[in-house]
This record gives C-alpha cells, sequence and structure tokens, in this order.
C-alpha cells in the first residue's frame, strides 16, 4: 500500500536542507562529468592516485581496526544489547533479512567480480609468477580476502551505529544520528549534521548511477553471447532504462512488498545458479580449491590484513590498484548499504546482527568464488582458455564468458542475465530508500514520490554518463568519498562503543533479575529469609 505523506511531512521534507545541497552537488557532478569527462577523469585519477600513494596506509589500518573492533562486540556482552527496546522481535523473518541484506550489500558485485577477480589475478598476481599454479591459490585467497570479513565489517559498523542510535535511542534514521554523543541531539539537524547526511546520498547516488552503468555493460554483454547482439552505448542505455521502471515500480510499493519479494527471488536464483555450475563444472577440482582458499584465507588473515608491500617485493602497484581501491570503495558505499541494513534489522541482538551481517556473507562470498572462480581458474589453467582474454578485453564479460565454456551453457547465461537484472533492481531500489530518508529528516518511510523521484535521477545519472564516457570519472569520485567518510566512520564506532559500554555499567543487571533481587530483599527486611544473595 503506497505510503500518503501528510502535509506537515511534505512541508518537513521541503525546509531539509540535506535535500537541497544534495540535488545540487548531484547536478553538478553530472554536468562536470557530461560536459568535460576527459578533463574530470584526469582530475579524479590524480586526486585517487595520490589517496593510494599517501593514504593508502590509511584505508588498510582503519578497516582493519573495524573489523578487530566489530569482533570485540560479537564475543563481548555488548553483543546482547538490543537494537531496538527489550521486548521487540525481529521485524523480518532469518531468511528474508539475510536476502534483503545480501542483495543490497554484495550481491551484484559477486556476479560482476566472480570470475573476473580471480582471473585478473591469475594474470597479474600480487607476487610471484603469473599463469601458474601458485597464482591460483593467491588469486583465490585474496578474491575471498576482498569480498569476506573486512568490508562487511564496515557495513556492520555504520548499520549498527545507525539501528542503535535510532532504533535503541529514538534518534532520526539519518547518519548523523551516529554521532549524538558528539554533536548532542540539536546538533545532528545542525550544519555539521546536513553535511554527514549530504556525504552520504552522495556516495549513494554515484556509487548506484555508476554501478547500474557497469551493470548495463555487464548485461550488455550477455545479449551478446546469448543473441549475438552488439554491446554498444544504445544497448546500455536502454537496459538502464528498463531496470529503472522495474526498481521505480519495485520502490512505490514498499520494503515489505517490492525489495522483500525480490530478495528472496534473488536468492533462488543465485543458489541454483551456484549448484548448476558446481554440478556441471569442474567439481572435485572446485572442492579441493574451496578448502585449500578457506585454509589459505584463514591462516594468512592478519598478514593480508596488513599488507602494503612497504619494500617492494611484490607486483608493483598491486596493492593500490587492488586492495586499497576496493577498501576506498567499500568505504564509499557504506552510507548506502549501511543505512538499508539498519532500516531493516530492527529487534536483534548486536551478536546476532553481526553473526548475519559478518560471518553468513564470508561464508557466501568463500563458496561463490570458490564455484565460479574455481571453474574459471581450471577452464583456464587446465583447459582450453580463453576467459583471460575475455577479462583483459572487457571484466564486465568474465562472467559469461565462463558460463559459455560449461554445458548447458545457453540456460546459464539467460538465467545469469536475470540474475544481473533482479540484483540490479534490488540495489536500485534499496538506494532509493536510503537517500529518501536521508533528505527527509530520517523517515523510515519516507514517501514514495521522494524515493521514486531519487529512482528517476539515478537512471537518467547513469544514461547520461554512459552516451558522454563520464562514467569512469564519476565511480572515480564516489571513491574518492570514502576517504572523508572513513574518518566520520572512526567517530562512529567511538560513538557506539561509548553508548554501549554506558549502557552495559547503568544496567549491568536485566529488569528481571532487578526485580527478583528486589522482592528478596523485601522478603529478608520482614525477616522470612535470612540472606539475600546477588550469586
Amino acid at each position: 500500500m503506497k505510503e500518503k505523506p501528510n502535509q506537515d511531512q511534505q512541508g518537513t521534507i521541503l525546509k531539509n536542507p540535506a535535500l537541497y545541497c544534495a540535488l545540487i552537488i548531484t547536478i553538478a557532478f553530472v554536468l562536470f562529468g557530461m560536459t568535460m569527462p576527459v578533463t574530470a577523469e584526469a582530475w579524479m585519477n590524480s586526486i585517487f592516485s595520490f589517496m593510494v600513494e599517501y593514504l593508502g596506509w590509511s584505508f588498510i589500518l582503519s578497516v582493519s581496526v573495524f573489523l578487530i573492533l566489530i569482533l570485540f562486540v560479537l564475543v563481548s556482552p555488548l553483543g546482547g544489547i538490543k537494537l531496538g527496546k527489550d521486548n521487540e522481535h525481529p521485524q523480518y523473518p532469518l531468511l528474508t533479512w539475510f536476502a534483503m541484506l545480501f542483495s543490497c550489500g554484495m550481491g551484484i558485485g559477486l556476479i560482476f567480480w566472480g570470475v573476473s577477480e580471480p582471473i585478473s589475478h591469475y594474470i597479474w598476481p600480487p607476487m610471484g609468477e603469473p599463469y601458474t599454479a601458485g597464482a591460483i591459490h593467491q588469486a583465490m585467497r585474496y578474491s575471498i580476502f576482498h569480498w569476506g570479513f573486512h568490508p562487511w565489517a564496515i557495513y556492520a559498523v555504520v548499520a549498527a551505529s545507525l539501528a542503535y542510535f535510532s532504533f535503541r535511542k529514538d534518534l532520526p534514521m539519518m547518519l548523523s544520528s551516529t554521532l549524538e554523543p558528539i554533536l548532542g541531539r540539536k546538533g545532528i539537524e545542525g550544519g555539521w549534521g546536513v553535511l554527514v547526511n549530504v556525504i552520504g546520498v552522495f556516495a549513494t547516488m554515484f556509487g548506484l548511477a555508476t554501478s547500474l552503468g557497469l551493470g548495463a555493460m555487464q548485461i550488455g554483454s550477455g545479449f551478446e553471447a546469448l543473441f549475438g547482439i552488439e554491446s554498444t552505448e544504445r544497448l546500455w542505455v536502454g537496459i538502464v532504462v528498463v531496470i529503472t521502471i522495474a526498481a521505480v515500480a519495485s520502490t512505490i510499493t514498499g520494503i515489505d512488498r517490492g525489495i522483500k519479494n525480490l530478495s528472496r527471488l534473488n536468492l533462488v536464483l543465485a543458489i541454483g545458479l551456484l549448484i548448476l555450475v558446481f554440478l556441471l563444472g569442474p567439481t572435485l577440482f572446485i572442492l579441493n580449491l574451496l578448502t585449500h582458499s578457506t585454509g589459505e584465507y584463514l591462516q594468512n588473515l592478519i598478514k593480508m590484513s596488513f599488507g602494503l608491500d612497504a619494500a617492494g617485493e611484490g607486483t608493483e602497484g598491486w596493492y593500490g590498484a587492488w586492495t586499497v581501491f576496493y577498501w576506498a570503495w567499500w568505504l564509499a558505499w557504506a552510507p548506502f548499504v549501511g543505512t538499508f541494513i539498519a532500516r531493516i534489522s530492527r529487534g536483534r541482538t548486536l551478536r546476532t546482527f553481526v553473526v548475519g551481517v559478518l560471518l553468513v556473507p564470508t561464508l557466501v562470498s568463500i563458496i561463490w568464488f570458490s564455484v565460479f572462480g574455481g571453474a574459471a581458474l581450471y577452464e583456464e589453467h587446465f583447459g582450453t582458455g580463453g576467459i583471460a582474454d575475455a577479462v583483459a578485453r572487457n571484466e564486465a564479460a568474465g562472467f559469461f564468458a565462463a558460463l559459455e565454456l560449461l554445458p548447458a551453457s545457453q540456460v546459464l547465461i539467460l538465467v545469469g542475465m536475470l540474475l544481473v537484472a533482479i540484483f540490479f533492481i534490488t540495489s536500485s531500489d534499496s538506494g532509493t530508500y536510503v537517500n529518501g530518508m536521508l533528505t527527509s529528516g530520517g523517515m523510515l518511510n519516507p514517501p514514495y514520490q521522494l524515493r521514486a523521484t531519487w529512482g528517476i535521477i539515478e537512471g537518467a545519472i547513469a544514461s547520461i554518463l554512459l552516451f558522454t564516457g563520464g562514467l569512469q570519472a564519476l565511480q572515480t569520485a564516489s571513491i574518492i568519498g570514502g576517504f572523508p567518510f572513513m574518518l566520520l566512520m572512526v567517530l562512529m564506532i567511538y560513538c557506539l562503543l561509548k553508548a554501549l559500554f554506558q549502557e552495559r555499567q547503568n544496567y549491568s543487571l536485566p529488569e528481571e533479575k532487578e526485580r527478583v533481587l528486589s522482592a528478596l530483599e523485601d522478603l529478608s527486611s520482614e525477616g522470612k529469609l535470612c540472606k539475600v544473595s546477588e550469586d
């Protein structure tokens, strides 16, 4: 059922400075990328190169610290605190909740990079010679590393902070609310609060627009592989238009119908495709590689977490091009993914939340890369090959190039295209919800008109940039936004831990136990009990 905002809500939205600031910045960057794509790309690449060279250490260190602290919350007594009131139950069933957070978080990325990243590391490994057995093992280890605990720890920090302060402390669903211990209740809606929320809208809009453009290219590669239709700009824009219409239609129906049902369908299709590739591909090799890669990932986790190749032992430029780039990318996506995960996580304890957001997705990533990346590496190393050439020409084509070499390839490619399309619809739908919340003063269900507006703007940005060639510049721009948001996340985790420890100190005993002790003390004072023990 459509939400019908009253006049007070509409007035509040129209008075929200974050809405106008976000629109102005969005239009300015689109015009910049559209009218001067070469200049924009050169400027953004220069800034990003500087960031990688001189600030890469800060990304590596900060993300590792985020992981350590979120694991501390998992195993400590703080994990028993609920993201909501004490008597609240989870808003969504466990499987539905996981399907939505996974579709929003990384579903489309696993499709895009499930084959292309392991193959890329195989032909350009961080250390040693390419096209070797050792390169296969490194390729799998680092692919899992880049999609494992660390990126989900980034999302978990933002989502846990926002869910705690929104549902436990009754603050608006805005990123600025996570800094309430520093800014105060009034400050989260002041100038600094507006700045934090605008950064979130900026990162969400351009991250989604660039991903929508890249996804259109990947679906175009599927059309070329399946029907022989040339993958051109016109086809890409047509795909963007169709996905945008579907996403706007989905967002109008709301989370409980559109996103929830599409996420369930995503999960079914993804599991089905995974099983088919596992059975039709080199099954024994995949099982062996899964076992070996999991062990290598866990054994080398600390080394990889802090690795930067300071002395130049490995391949020049590899860490900047991959690990630092990825950490900046996940940080840039954190406002969007973290806000949406927070929105659907009400009623869960922090411990259950961290298990669902950190551990389960990492396990899925390990299985996904082992199956799809393993099948591709087997064909490239032991079979006819050709996947590496496809990835070198166009990373978006790697996924379908691998499926083409398997039995029943036409069916697999068709399912893959459908999966990519639905993943993009759910990501776009989720993004419009997030931007709606951030520009409506933190409404949990922002008006569908506002959500639809952001969805249309997102599709328009992607279409324009695909035609003008400015997509790469805007992608780099959104990644550059990862550095200031990383600084905000340092403040977020400080505020979250401070609030959690304060709550734990003030309420060290559950209310039920306190009532029992109080009753026992009353009985003791009446002479009915000789001694009261708090053990």
